[in-house]
């Protein structure tokens, strides 16, 4: 998937840790959840730096400051990394 082909309602609105997983709400109402393992860095991380994030990359990227970690929405998806605004 090509990261032009991302819609507006695809943005980022909330994200959401279980023990095992990391879920993503999108503006559209659709949830995104992966296996938190696809991610070492937030696998590692604590609660308080998980907790931690804002939305980057104009409403389609996640941003973990603690971690300098940056996150597409749509990536969760895919499993890739890409740049966001800083």
């Amino acid at each position: 998937m090509n990261t032009l082909d991302i819609k507006p309602g695809e943005r980022v609105k909330d994200v959401h840790f279980t023990e095992d997983n990391l879920s993503v709400d999108l503006i559209d109402g659709r949830t995104i959840t992966v296996p938190l393992a696809w991610y070492p860095r937030l696998l590692d991380a604590t609660a308080q730096q998980r907790k931690n994030w804002q939305v980057c990359g104009g409403g389609y990227g996640i941003h973990w400051p603690d971690n300098a970690f940056f996150y597409e929405g749509i990536d969760l998806i895919i499993k890739s990394s890409t740049l966001c605004d800083r």
